[in-house]
């Protein structure tokens, strides 16, 4: 059955090593890691190798800048566990891809999301997606920033709508803001036996 987890924060609150921590518990060496950065400057290189540092060895890496679902619909990898890390990235790659054209991008960006959520439930696995909350910041000086901004506050309500579970990461900390009851259940139900 596929799955949903959204986990959410600013910079440095422990949201890629938290959602790490729930694919090594979830797939265990299985898990496909999806990147979607790219080193065009030598800050954004070294902070790739430090992501890949800190990656267990086992866990194939898929390079998806854009179009992350419809890369996985044709791979179809064998892995149960998916960890998009960023969405945040992710939104930046397509507004630029666009050349800043707000509309354009927010039709992309909502195709490229519907193509992330046909992919994970045609391959039935558990996709833990991380995204910076950016919403809780100044407002951006420039037009380009706001839009950036509202673009990815948008995608992350809308993948919060349809996660199953939602966690907000604060100083290292998780806090649920959306639960899966039903996994819950099945947990402790399992917990009994």
């Amino acid at each position: 059955m596929s799955h949903l987890t959204l986990i959410l924060g600013g910079a440095r609150s422990g949201k890629s090593t938290y959602a790490e921590m729930l694919a090594r518990q979830w797939g265990g060496d299985d898990v496909l890691y999806i990147a979607t950065a790219q080193a065009l400057d030598d800050d954004m290189r070294s902070r790739i190798e430090a992501h890949r540092a800190q990656r267990p060895a086992s866990w194939r890496t898929l390079e998806a800048p854009l179009h992350p679902g419809r890369v996985l619909l044709s791979q179809r990898p064998p892995e149960p566990v998916f960890l998009l890390d960023c969405l945040t990235l992710l939104v930046s790659n397509i507004l630029l891809a666009h050349n800043g054209d707000v509309d354009a991008a927010q039709e992309a960006v909502d195709e490229t999301l519907d193509d992330l959520l046909v992919a994970m439930r045609a391959l039935n696995v558990r996709l833990i997606l991380v995204s910076n909350e950016v919403g809780m910041g100044l407002v951006p000086d420039n037009a380009l920033g706001r839009a950036y901004r509202d673009l990815l506050g948008r995608a992350n309500q809308r993948m919060a709508q349809a996660a199953d579970e939602v966690i907000f990461m604060v100083a290292g900390l998780p806090l649920a803001l959306k639960e899966d009851l039903d996994m819950d259940d099945r947990c402790r139900d399992g917990d009994r036996h």
